[in-house]
């Protein structure tokens, strides 16, 4: 096949997982926007605001990167005290975005609130991405996105990551430490860092309902939005009228150190559609070992790779590292119709060809640099799950190995922390109607979670999504599923059936697709 071919195809499969993954992650774009203050939220000529409760909000656009569709919107900012027990001290001044319902009749009193995941995504710069999942939603029903304090336009807390065309930067603990202490006197100049954990995201939420005069509310979260969502419903039970869990995290749950076991564990999965396939066996080999091998050749000895820039076409050289090859394959696994590309890219390398895994890791890196807020990140984290920042020796043999634990627990230990209720990681418990939603093979957030949180939900449904990865709302007919379960708050009485239809990633053999 021609490299021109080539090229074409890896930047599609690409384009497919920086899709998955942006819904979950915005740009690299999207942050500096972000933090300049220049959002995709653009505000139009000034006219008369139009009040919701007791916001005024005036008309504006949300666009999202891939897209060239825009979405028409009103724009609005809330103020709420950093620190609620000093009402009259340093104010933030929350970001809000309404998307008002688009059928002819009466809308609903109950609004849809969109929590984005992370913890440090904006859910205004994220939201647009997903709209085509809440067409027939938002039919009867306003959505209302609220940049979560710290994030996007409310006080963004941004941490300024080191530069390096390699991918050689320091990630000891020490150097991590550092780097944290480094950003924590930064930003502290503007936030004091103990008041951006999820806690005093969920009472700015209930602010903003009273505010827009909402009885009760619908709540969309997604991967950390989850978290919000379930510690809102738990606070908030009157006002809550349902709740949608998409690739769910337990209350229960610390997120210290589930990533290395939680990615291996889809990988065999995902790896085991070719060890399955004769044809795929034999051309590829086990895509486990020949990953091992090539991370163990990495790690020995980075490579110099001269590729093809998948952007501009120019040939560029760089040096390809375990942890390059380690934070792609992360990336793949939350979309497994691009992880079916990653048996071929890893075979290829093994036999010296480096230049498409590596055309690939650019191409990503380019695009997720500051994709989360790290400061507002941190400042969640270090509160509420710094305890289960331990290293196992069980993971020492996985892809990611311990060093993000490390690196995590590392930063927390100089990181203002602040305060967690004493019943923070006691399971949700309630009659709202909860839809929980998870991927066969999420990397991240497995279904075995999402077991646990219904487990104590009497009126809560899973669905596992056949051969899916992280964040499934937009997948197959949910949508549909979605819609009904929002517009009757009731998922026991939803035919899942159309789900069914749903297939595997069949892996790629050679660059032509998965056939011979």
């Amino acid at each position: 096949m021609n490299s021109r071919k080539i090229r074409q195809l890896i930047a599609i499969a690409l384009a497919i997982a920086i899709f998955g993954y942006r819904t979950l992650h915005p740009s690299g774009t999207d942050a500096a926007k972000a933090a300049s203050g220049k959002q995709d939220a653009t505000p139009v000529a000034p006219v008369k605001p139009v009040m919701l409760g007791k916001i005024a909000f005036t008309p504006c656009t949300l666009s999202a990167a891939m897209s060239k569709d825009s979405l028409e919107a009103q724009c609005a900012h809330f103020e709420v005290p950093e620190d609620r027990r000093h009402p009259d001290g340093r104010k933030i001044a929350l970001n809000i975005a309404w998307l008002q319902s688009t059928g002819n009749g009466d809308s609903a009193p109950d609004p849809v609130f969109f929590l984005a995941g992370g913890p440090g995504q904006s859910a205004v710069d994220s939201y647009p991405l997903l709209d085509p999942a809440f067409r027939d939603v938002r039919k009867r029903r306003s959505v209302i996105l609220v940049d979560q304090r710290g994030t996007g336009d409310s006080n963004l807390l941004a941490c300024k990551a080191p530069q390096d065309e390699d991918d050689a930067a320091d990630t000891s603990p020490e150097a991590m430490r550092a780097q944290a202490s480094a950003c924590a006197a930064d930003l502290s100049k503007k936030a004091d860092l103990r008041f951006y954990t999820t806690t005093d995201a969920v009472a700015d939420l209930d602010a903003v309902r009273q505010a827009i005069g909402a009885q009760q509310i619908n709540l969309v979260g997604v991967s950390y939005g989850t978290r919000v969502a379930q510690q809102y419903a738990m606070r908030h039970p009157q006002a809550t009228r349902s709740i949608v869990l998409d690739s769910p995290v337990p209350n229960t749950l610390g997120l210290g150190n589930i990533f290395a076991r939680n990615l291996d564990d889809a990988l065999a999965l995902q790896f085991g559609l070719c060890t399955q396939d004769p044809a795929c066996k034999d051309t590829l080999g086990d895509p486990r070992s020949e990953l091992d091998t090539l991370l163990t050749t990495l790690r020995k000895q980075p490579v110099q790779v001269q590729y093809r820039d998948a952007t501009s076409g120019e040939m560029k050289q760089g040096v390809l590292r375990a942890q390059t090859v380690a934070g792609l394959v992360r990336m793949y696994a939350y979309m497994p119709l691009a992880a079916s590309l990653l048996p071929k890219l890893i075979h290829d390398a093994n036999a010296g060809h480096y230049e498409n895994l590596m055309a690939l890791a650019k191409m990503m890196s380019g695009d997720l640099e500051n994709a989360l807020a790290m400061g507002m990140q941190l400042s969640v984290v270090c509160s509420e799950d710094a305890d289960s920042m331990v290293t196992r020796p069980d993971d020492a043999d996985t892809v990611l190995g311990n060093d993000m634990t490390a690196a995590m627990a590392a930063m927390c230990a100089v990181w203002p922390k602040g305060q967690v209720p004493a019943d923070f990681h006691q399971p949700l418990r309630t009659s709202v109607p909860a839809l929980v939603l998870a991927g066969e093979f999420d990397p991240v957030t497995p279904p075995r979670y999402g077991k646990e949180i219904v487990e104590h939900l009497p009126n809560g449904r899973l669905f596992v999504l056949k051969g899916q990865g992280h964040g499934v709302l937009a997948v197959g007919c949910m949508p549909k599923l979605f819609a009904r379960f929002i517009e009757n708050a009731n998922a026991r009485t939803l035919d899942g059936t159309c789900l069914d239809t749903l297939s595997y990633s069949a892996p790629f053999i050679n660059f032509n697709g998965a056939g011979p």
